[in-house]
C-alpha cells in the first residue's frame, strides 16, 4: 500500500509553467510505475506521464516536449514540470502508483489501485 498527496496546482496564463508534486508514503523507487493522469470535466481520465522504478519515462503525445516527469527518491516525491501550458491542459491532475504494469498499460487508469486526491490546474488564454 502507498498513500499519495499531490500539490502545486494553480491558475496560470497560457505559456506559463507549473510544477506539480506528489508525495508518497514509501520509496518511489520501489513502486514499479508512478504516473500522472489528468481529467477535465466531462472527459475521460487520461495518462500524461509515467516513470518506472528503473527511471524509464513515457509521455502522452499531447505533452511531449512540454512536460517532464522526474522523481526525488530521497524525498519520496514525484514531480511533473509543465511548461508552455495551454488552455487544453486545464484539468484535475492526479498521481497514481501500482505494480505489475507494462508499457502498453501504464496509461490505463483502471490498472492503478493507489491514487492521490488531485490538484487543479487551470490555464487561461
Amino acid at each position: 500500500q502507498v498513500q499519495l498527496v499531490e500539490s502545486g496546482g494553480g491558475s496560470v496564463q497560457a505559456g506559463g509553467s507549473l510544477r506539480l508534486s506528489c508525495a508518497a508514503s514509501k520509496s518511489i523507487n520501489t513502486i514499479y510505475y508512478v504516473t500522472w493522469f489528468r481529467q477535465a470535466p466531462g472527459k475521460e481520465r487520461e495518462g500524461v506521464a509515467g516513470i518506472n522504478s528503473a527511471g524509464t519515462t513515457s509521455y502522452a503525445d499531447s505533452v511531449k516536449g512540454r512536460f517532464t516527469i522526474s522523481t526525488d527518491p530521497a524525498k519520496n516525491t514525484l514531480y511533473l514540470q509543465m511548461n508552455s501550458l495551454k488552455p487544453e491542459d486545464t484539468a484535475m491532475y492526479y498521481c497514481a502508483a501500482d505494480w505489475g504494469l507494462t508499457l502498453a498499460t501504464i496509461f490505463q487508469y483502471r490498472n492503478y489501485r493507489y491514487w492521490g486526491q488531485g490538484t487543479q490546474v487551470t490555464v487561461s488564454s
